[in-house]
């Protein structure tokens, strides 16, 4: 889970964040499958913000490869669990989600 809120997903990524140690500690342990749940899309500016998802994304995707995933084969999914969006049924505030469904 990588928290979308403006800085709490940059101090999660940064060198000593729990989102790189998480990912690092998962594929040490033999995670072969990763699923990224992209939390607190309700807090982005604006609320549900695809570019900010897209942006997320983009830089864990960078870091994933890194230590040896294939973000291609990685599931990156918008979610508020606050309001249960994309949590148990597809939400209708995210309206561009494309790719993987819930």
């Amino acid at each position: 889970i990588v928290a979308a809120g403006t800085g709490e997903f940059e101090a999660g990524i940064s060198k000593n964040g729990q989102t790189r140690e998480h990912a690092l500690l998962a594929f040490t342990l033999g995670v072969k499958q990763l699923i990224v749940g992209v939390n607190k899309m309700d807090s982005t500016e604006p609320p549900y913000s695809e570019n900010r998802f897209e942006e997320i994304k983009k830089e864990v995707s960078l870091y994933i490869k890194k230590i040896g995933y294939h973000p291609a084969m990685v599931a990156f999914v918008p979610i508020s669990g606050w309001h249960e969006d994309n949590m148990v049924e597809p939400s209708t505030k995210m309206p561009w989600v494309k790719g993987w469904a819930v």
